[in-house]
């Protein structure tokens, strides 16, 4: 997994919408404070409902302070524009569906569920710099109030 310190990998993914954003767009520069990116499993979950839902909430306290929420997870832009949709989700939704983000995050990996191992995505979120720089890593994430706990450690 990406460690605090480290350059963040790039990528260029789809969102919702059709457009194609990439590490450096979202950075926007070393002048700027950079953004939250969080990894989850599946959209209309009940885990990633509740952990998108949290970072819509805070979403006001996220962008008065510049920075933007971005979310990646396999499903496709069609099923990111539903689950927008569906929960009033006012940030950005990247689908990687070839896994190459997640694995570079090391958010892809093994994990157990109910005593069975099997790969899958490893819900964690970094915070990166306006210069690339990740700033701090959030491993394991439990979905509940993760976004106050992203915001109380700006």
């Amino acid at each position: 997994m990406i460690e605090k310190g480290d350059k963040a990998p790039d990528f260029a993914l789809v969102d919702a919408d059709g457009k194609t954003w990439t590490l450096a767009e979202l950075c926007g520069g070393a002048e700027k404070p950079g953004f939250i990116l969080y990894f989850y499993p599946r959209d209309d979950t009940p885990g990633c409902t509740v952990e998108a839902c949290s970072f819509r909430d805070s979403y006001a306290r996220f962008a008065q302070k510049g920075i933007r929420v971005v979310g990646i997870s396999p499903d496709s832009p069609a099923d990111h524009a539903k689950f927008r949709k569906k929960y009033s989700l006012p940030f950005i939704l990247l689908s990687d569906p070839e896994r190459k983000t997640l694995e570079a995050y090391g958010a892809w990996g093994e994990k157990v569920l109910y005593g069975l191992k099997r790969m899958g995505v490893i819900r964690s979120t970094f915070v990166i710099g306006g210069d690339g720089i990740v700033t701090k890593v959030f491993p394991k994430v439990t979905p509940a109030g993760h976004a106050e706990l992203i915001l109380d450690g700006l």
